[in-house]
């Protein structure tokens, strides 16, 4: 037998900042760079009741661990678990077993934050953020910790819902933020552009993006769905999570492919390429760059890492025990 964290959300939504999630996750990005293994997820979709059953997984070498994500989202609830197993990288031995809920807004806003700093210009220091749940909150708060934001505009199709958010985010943040009413108001002028929606299609015309501009597309993780048009999938340099979503859910990339928009091989490169220094970022103050972040075992692993290490340290948490198959499987 052996002894495992298990962990709950109320034990690690007070462990880290924003900051530390966009370091940990850096640093995940950069192994991924460097050679290590990470697939993209395996969905499965039902029909009735509604709901998506997916994981994704990802081995951090240099943090010594293995890990990702399972999760179920819809069915007859209509809502979400986060299950997030973290596993010693050299002995194979469960370290961890975390309620994913809390950590989720922030480490996926973590990874769009790495993309910013790979991809926005340095002085970019006005958002236009499409989506007002916590994805969108998760994004923003951890871009403020690599820009300095001065403006922001909320956009979103519900207008007490964009004013709420807005309002949150002007006393939370050291910007100014304000809702808008149209998206193409959202884009105007806006040096980083975030989606962070669950919309099916395009939500904001490509053309109305100006030079230099980068955008972070965090929810089109369906091949069915595509928030960015085949303009913007044209006019930009394309940067991936990981590359092999090219062709199998990266939804606005791939259909740009499909109607001829672009050729297939004008993807970039990954994330963690352009982290590592493999392949590189930003090349010119006018160009406009794309991270397209469908969610990796990548930033999941890294900061449930980064949260057990710390719930170690702080006393947290309660212990469960698994059975190794050597012992389980000798039984009569």
């Amino acid at each position: 037998m052996t002894d495992t964290l298990f962990l709950t959300s109320d034990d690690v939504d007070d462990l880290a900042t924003p900051a530390d999630y966009v370091a940990a996750v850096r640093d995940g990005y950069r192994q991924r760079g460097d050679g290590a293994p990470a697939e993209p997820r395996t969905a499965l979709y039902n029909d009735e009741p509604p709901g998506l059953f997916t994981s994704y997984t990802a081995v951090l070498p240099d943090t010594g661990v293995m890990g990702g994500y399972m999760y179920a989202a819809g069915f007859g609830e209509g809502d979400a678990w986060f299950v997030t197993p973290l596993f010693d990288a050299e002995s194979g031995e469960p370290l961890a077993v975390l309620d994913g809920a809390s950590m989720n807004p922030f480490k996926t806003g973590a990874a769009g934050a790495v993309g910013v700093d790979a991809l926005a210009r340095r002085d970019a220091s006005s958002v236009g953020v499409f989506g007002s749940g916590a994805q969108a909150r998760g994004q923003l708060r951890a871009i403020d910790t690599v820009r300095d934001i001065d403006t922001v505009w909320i956009y979103s199709p519900t207008k007490e819902n964009r004013e709420s958010f807005a309002g949150e985010m002007d006393r939370r943040l050291d910007a100014s933020v304000a809702a808008v009413s149209s998206s193409a108001a959202a884009v105007e002028g806006a040096d980083i552009v975030v989606t962070a929606t669950n919309a099916p299609d395009p939500v904001f015309d490509g053309d109305l993006l100006e030079p230099g501009t980068h955008v972070t597309a965090m929810g089109q993780y369906h091949p069915e769905k595509r928030e960015l048009d085949e303009t913007t999938v044209a006019r930009a340099t394309y940067v991936l999570d990981l590359r092999d979503r090219a062709t199998q859910d990266a939804g606005s990339y791939m259909h740009a492919v499909e109607s001829g928009a672009v050729d297939a091989d004008h993807l970039h490169g990954e994330l963690g390429e352009v982290v590592a220094g493999a392949v590189p970022g930003r090349t010119a103050a006018d160009e406009i760059t794309v991270f397209d972040s469908g969610g990796t075992g990548i930033e999941t692993a890294a900061a449930a890492a980064m949260l057990y290490e710390r719930a170690q340290d702080a006393g947290r948490g309660s212990t469960i025990s698994f059975a190794p198959a050597s012992e389980a499987l000798t039984g009569e």
